[in-house]
Formats: C-alpha cells, sequence, structure tokens
C-alpha cells in the first residue's frame, strides 16, 4: 500500500512540475512570430495557433490554465510575438487584446491610390480592395458632398493606426472622420457658402428659420463643399508652402469668375491616374486629354477633388487671399512667382526657364 501511495504521489508531484514549468518558464520566439486569432477560435485552436508559432511549449497546459483562471474571453486579432513570455503573460496580453497595430501615414495631397498603396504597403490588405471602397462607398459622405463621384478629398491627411481586424471599409471611415473633426473645427460644415459671380471667392450664405429654406442652405452647403474641397485639393498640389496657399486659391477663383480654364497641370494628372494612362511626366499632348478632369480643355473646378488636402489648403479655399493676379509660375527655389497679366506671366515662366537651366 506504501509503494502505490508512494507511486501515486510521485505521478502527481511530476504531474504538478510538470505543468508549473510549462506554465511558467518563459519561451523565446526563433523569431518575429505573428499569430492571427480569428473570431471564434476555440481555446484549442488558439493553442494550436500559438504552439505552432513557437510562442508556448505545451496546448494542454495552455488549455489547463485557462480552465482554472477562466476570467475575461481571449480576444481575436493579430498579435506580434518577440519577447520571452510565459503562458500566464501570453493570456494576460489575450484577454487584453493587446493586439498588433500598424501605423499608416497619409501626408497631406495623397490621393486615394497613394492611401491605397500605404495601406498595402503596411501589411493591411491589397491596395485593390481599399481602392475598390474608396471608389464606391460614397455613403460615408452623402451629406457633404452628395455628387462626390469617390471618397477623393474626404479621407483626411493623419497618422492613423490600424489593426487587421479591421476592414477597408472601417479604415476609410476612420478617415473619413477625422475629415469631419477637421472640417468641423475650421467651420467649413457649419458655414454654407456660395461662389460669388461678381468676386469669384466664397461669401457666407444668411441663415434663415423657414424650414423649405433650411433645406435648401444644407443642399447649398453640400455643393460648396465639393467645390471648396476640390478647389483646396488643387491648391493643395500646387504648393507646399502654407503662406502661399490663399494667393493660389485667390487665382483659381480669379479665373473662375472670368470663365478662364484654370490649366492646373495635378488636374490632368489626376485624369490620367483615373483612366490609367499616366506615364509619370506630363507632356504636350496630354493638354487635349479628353477628361472632366483636363482643366486645360473644359472651363470650370473638375468633377470632383484631385487628392486629399490638409487644413491648410482648405482654409485657404475657404478664405482666399483678395489679389488681381490670374497666374502663376514656380521660381525654381520652391516658391511662386504670381503675375496679372499674360505678359507679365510670360516673362516669370522665362525667368523660371533660366534658373533651371543654370541649375
Amino acid at each position: 500500500m506504501d509503494k502505490i501511495f508512494l507511486f501515486f504521489s510521485a505521478i502527481v508531484l511530476g504531474s504538478a512540475g510538470w505543468f508549473a514549468w510549462a506554465v511558467l518558464m518563459p519561451v523565446q520566439p526563433a523569431a518575429q512570430a505573428i499569430v492571427m486569432l480569428r473570431p471564434g477560435y476555440s481555446t484549442r485552436r488558439i493553442a494550436t495557433e500559438l504552439k505552432s508559432a513557437g510562442v508556448i511549449r505545451n496546448e494542454d497546459a495552455f488549455i489547463l490554465w485557462r480552465y482554472l483562471r477562466r476570467q475575461r474571453s481571449l480576444k481575436a486579432g493579430e498579435y506580434l510575438f518577440e519577447n520571452p513570455a510565459n503562458i500566464i503573460d501570453i493570456q494576460k496580453r489575450l484577454r487584453r487584446g493587446d493586439v498588433y497595430i500598424h501605423t499608416v501615414v497619409v501626408p497631406e495631397g495623397f490621393t486615394i491610390f497613394d492611401i491605397a498603396r500605404a495601406i498595402e504597403a503596411a501589411g493591411l490588405g491589397p491596395a485593390a480592395d481599399f481602392l475598390q471602397v474608396a471608389q464606391s462607398d460614397t455613403e460615408l459622405i452623402s451629406d457633404l458632398a452628395p455628387a462626390a463621384p469617390s471618397l477623393e478629398g474626404y479621407l483626411f491627411p493623419d497618422t492613423y493606426e490600424f489593426t487587421r481586424m479591421m476592414t477597408m471599409q472601417d479604415m476609410a471611415a476612420a478617415m473619413v472622420r477625422q475629415f469631419r473633426q477637421e472640417a468641423r473645427q475650421i467651420g467649413l460644415a457649419q458655414s454654407p457658402a456660395t461662389n460669388s459671380a461678381e468676386s469669384g471667392t466664397p461669401t457666407i450664405s444668411p441663415v434663415t428659420d423657414s424650414p423649405s429654406a433650411r433645406s435648401r442652405d444644407a443642399t447649398s452647403e453640400a455643393v460648396d463643399i465639393e467645390k471648396i474641397v476640390t478647389m483646396a485639393s488643387i491648391v493643395e498640389k500646387e504648393t507646399a508652402v502654407a503662406e502661399e496657399r490663399p494667393l493660389v486659391a485667390s487665382v483659381y477663383y480669379n479665373r473662375l469668375a472670368k470663365r478662364i480654364a484654370l490649366d492646373a497641370d495635378p488636374s490632368v494628372i489626376y485624369g490620367e491616374l483615373l483612366a490609367g494612362t499616366y506615364s509619370g511626366a506630363l507632356h504636350h499632348d496630354d493638354m487635349r486629354f479628353d477628361s472632366r478632369y483636363n482643366t486645360y480643355k473644359y472651363v470650370g473646378l473638375p468633377p470632383g477633388p484631385i487628392g486629399n488636402p490638409g487644413k491648410s489648403a482648405l482654409e485657404a479655399a475657404m478664405h482666399p487671399a483678395q489679389s488681381d493676379y490670374y497666374y502663376f509660375v514656380a521660381d525654381a527655389q520652391g516658391h511662386h512667382r504670381f503675375s496679372r497679366t499674360i505678359e507679365e506671366h510670360n516673362k516669370n515662366v522665362a525667368a523660371y526657364r533660366r534658373a533651371m537651366r543654370q541649375q
């Protein structure tokens, strides 16, 4: 009897020792281990995934500890393991939902094509999937821009932190939410504006208490938001110098008021991006490209934004400088020269070409 007791005692002690070793001893992954735990995974499936990735020693020990210490559920998500950890630490992480975060940087002026590539580069999914959402899920901005052909212009430039459990729609919605927040801060979402036929610059419409008038104001506001965002996207593409943006905006508003073609190169580029024909540089033949985005061929604003403007460009489009300029050209030093007449402009163009040859 004593021998049997000692035998079973040894088994119990050995099992307890093994269990303590399996649970408490940290495991160092051979390399950075990324484990994707999908919604609905059982504890057994989670343990299997972790064991396959070299994160835990034993699946049964993981399951038993989970049974003994059953608390909050283990959260789905993408987890990165690179430091030594034991089963207790790992289950704490899974209960917290300490998932791996992918950082996506969207600079000012990025187009939906640029953002799609950044999403893919961050490991969040194919660029084509995000592009499909950006070109189709316009209900996200239907109240702001009911005629918008895509989400272009309303995906606010910022640094975002996404997880692989988020859908492409979730990511696009986060960027739209940021646009709405910034628009409210600068008064874009609250201040309906119309383009004055006389000055070509935005003016604030009066507020009325009439329900029908309020409805008209809301429609007018939406239309004007589209125009302002479209103008801001062109301004954003034309200059990176914040203090120049109100002047650039004034040039385009002046040309709109006089029914002069905007002649904005970035809009032509965008039209070719949509058509899939952009070669990486503009040539003389491109100015004859038949697209509503070709502001050399068609008078007025393009059908929608040509990129996603930042706060400075939006403010410039809302509050352009008062000027009588109709032309501008780069000065080869990162700024622009503005002119009132085509003669002045041609001189500035010649000066720019001389400076570029000298460089």
